[in-house]
């Protein structure tokens, strides 16, 4: 399939560069996910919103979140559909194929929703004003139609490849650690912007946020004070072919400055670990990071301060009846 500048050559009159800068998001989440995908969502986006669908200027590879579903590059907009039939006779794909995907998540009012047949309709119409061969099942180019705020957009399409999903098979593993869909969360809300940053999770376990942020980009490297759990982590990391620090030894020892840092908190339930020590993993986590996103199944905000950190902004994730808080602080 072919994205971004090969596209420039089979599009006249330059429209694509035009609006390139202009993307369409949609979101899929179960209501326990809800307050998750917001806090991620406000992270890389810096806008919330009700209805799982949004516009925005900003670029992200839509795969990089658990719950973004699409992703509509604009290549054109217009009031009704006849304005989008009219622009869309420019693309002259000369012996390329495509498809036409019409996009569900709209903003719609439910007495407003477009059928399954109009769907197809719509798709087949602009089907047949696109100079090209159509092709549901290999096609060159898939472009999206969807309707937001009352007004019609047509682009390039891009599907959420779900590769936290082939992550759930680590080689080792163990059932307190943190869930793949989670932890990719996490390293999104802790590093949304990923260029120039410097990362740590001075407390990685087997490396499920490792693994996650690893997979994006992300500069990140990790830390346990358990030998065993140390060896997991690399091997989980290396399973899937990925490069990434993991290092053995305390918190305290920590010296290099991090801009931000990812601390899953020892449980109470399964830990020894105790209030203070969990202030002393905080507070040493103060001293080398400027940001910290903290997931707790506690209420700690006044340990928080103790350490030193604000809280910016925070959620819950759910699962059946557990909780978990995701707390930013800076």
């Amino acid at each position: 399939m072919v994205y971004e500048e090969d596209l420039l050559d089979v599009i006249k009159d330059g429209n694509l560069l035009n609006t390139i800068n202009q993307f369409i998001y949609t979101f899929a989440c179960s209501d326990d996910e809800r307050s998750l995908c917001s806090l991620e969502m406000r992270s890389l986006f810096g806008v919330d919103t009700e209805s799982l669908i949004i516009k925005n200027d900003i670029s992200i590879d839509p795969s990089r979140s658990p719950f973004i579903k699409e992703q509509i590059e604009i290549m054109y907009e217009g009031d009704t559909m006849n304005d989008i039939l009219k622009q869309v006779e420019d693309i002259v794909l000369k012996d390329s194929t495509f498809k036409v995907i019409f996009v569900k998540i709209n903003d719609l009012s439910s007495a407003d929703k477009i059928s399954y047949g109009d769907r197809r309709i719509i798709e087949r119409d602009l089907g047949m004003h696109i100079e090209g061969e159509a092709d549901v099942h290999n096609p060159d180019y898939v472009f999206g139609i969807v309707t937001l705020g009352g007004r019609w957009y047509f682009g390039k399409y891009r599907l959420n490849d779900a590769v936290w999903f082939l992550h759930m098979k680590k080689p080792r593993n163990y059932s307190i650690a943190l869930g793949t869909r989670l932890a990719r969360a996490a390293a999104n809300i802790a590093v949304p912007k990923p260029l120039g940053v410097k990362a740590i999770d001075p407390c990685c376990g087997i490396g499920t946020v490792l693994v996650e942020a690893l997979s994006m980009g992300i500069d990140i490297v990790g830390r346990d004070y358990n030998p065993q759990i140390v060896q997991g982590a690399r091997a989980n990391i290396a399973h899937f072919g990925y490069v990434g620090e993991v290092t053995y030894g305390d918190i305290a020892d920590v010296s290099e400055m991090y801009d931000v840092a990812i601390i899953d908190m020892p449980y109470n339930l399964f830990s020894t670990t105790t209030p203070e020590e969990q202030l002393s993993l905080l507070q040493h986590t103060r001293r080398f990071a400027s940001k910290v996103v903290i997931i707790t199944i506690e209420t700690i905000d006044d340990m928080i301060q103790e350490a030193g950190f604000t809280i910016i902004d925070r959620c819950v994730a759910k699962k059946r009846s557990f909780s978990r808080q995701v707390i930013v602080c800076s």
